[in-house]
């Protein structure tokens, strides 16, 4: 992707490392420090794509987001049965069956955080950072034009026309932020946004 796309800055979520038992706490820095590192991509006129589980609510709600000059979010999904295939695949025997379905209904809730912030929110909330700022989506609906996450179902599609989808999505949401249709950009936090 950093191949295709002009300005743009690609880094994977975990990247920075990630603990044995990573905790919400962890996963709430670590969301602040990549928001974070996307201000200091903005200043130099530059995009970050950040891959990984970052759901748009711990987004949201990281004590920087607001700074931000857009944002937006997508989903990049796979049937669970091929989920499970590829985790036993790639990472032959260090799963067992217990983590196994833990990822999968950490997807699930990802499908479900995606249509509607109402979805069970306290599964990230919960234990959460004090600095994050859950007050700024918490009361919002899937009605609400700022809640939106783009899925990119890659169930038997090729590498390649993921990648196509993905890049697509990207050119996209770059149009819709020029020409002020793109729902986060400064102003989302408290209020209604018609774009």
């Amino acid at each position: 992707m950093a191949d295709r796309l002009r300005d743009v800055v690609v880094h994977d979520f975990d990247e920075v490392g990630v603990p044995r038992d990573p905790d919400p706490h962890w996963r709430h820095r670590n969301t602040e420090l990549w928001v974070r590192r996307a201000l200091e991509y903005q200043e130099r006129g530059l995009d970050l794509l950040l891959t990984g589980q970052s759901p748009l609510g711990e987004v949201l709600a990281a004590p920087s987001a607001p700074e931000v000059d857009g944002i937006a979010l997508c989903l990049v999904d796979v049937d669970d049965e091929i989920r499970r295939a590829r985790l036993a695949h790639r990472d032959s025997g260090r799963w067992d069956s217990k983590a196994v379905d833990a990822f999968l209904g950490w997807a699930a809730w990802h499908r479900g955080h995606a249509r509607d912030p109402r979805h069970l929110p306290e599964a990230i909330t919960n234990g959460s950072a004090p600095d994050m700022a859950w007050h700024r989506w918490i009361d919002w609906t899937a009605g609400d034009p700022r809640w939106s996450t783009h899925v990119v179902d890659t169930t038997d599609e090729p590498v390649s026309r993921s990648v196509d989808k993905i890049e697509q999505w990207v050119v996209d949401q770059r149009a819709a932020h020029r020409s002020g249709r793109l729902p986060l950009t400064p102003g989302w936090v408290g209020g209604t946004h018609s774009g």
